[in-house]
């Protein structure tokens, strides 16, 4: 079963560091309470499957995801899936594509990262996330 291993907010916009919490709000419309990178309604919260960052060397919360995710590849969930974490509902809605911010962190990552970035979504049903919770795909 997969489930979420980190949960990350940035508390500003073009801030590369991103805050790791053991539980927050899921916001319709917003993203995730606290973050400033959400860009309803379709970019609010990214997922990002833990085995493609260990693949390219590059440790949880560093691309600017919000979900660390263990356990299933979020690249294989289509778009228009629903996801259930916690008490919150997500829809996926598109393939968040490497930008070149990426490369500051490591020249050549953002090539490295060619799917494997993550998958955006919006929040349908707003609810506390946490740390551990396992995600059901619906």
């Amino acid at each position: 079963m997969a489930k979420i291993v980190g949960l990350w907010t940035s508390p500003g916009r073009g801030t590369a560091r991103m805050e790791a919490h053991e539980r927050r709000q899921a916001v319709v419309g917003g993203g995730l309470e606290g973050c400033a990178h959400a860009n309803p309604p379709m970019r609010e919260v990214l997922f990002v499957s833990k085995e493609h960052l260990d693949s390219v060397g590059v440790e949880p919360g560093a691309i600017r995801e919000n979900f660390t995710v263990e356990g299933d590849d979020v690249q294989q969930w289509p778009i228009g899936q629903q996801v259930r974490v916690g008490d919150a509902l997500f829809e996926i809605t598109m393939v968040c594509d490497p930008c070149r911010k990426m490369d500051a962190l490591r020249q050549g990552l953002r090539a490295e990262l060619d799917d494997k970035r993550g998958m955006l979504a919006r929040v349908v049903e707003g609810g506390e996330v946490a740390v551990g919770d396992e995600i059901e795909l619906l």
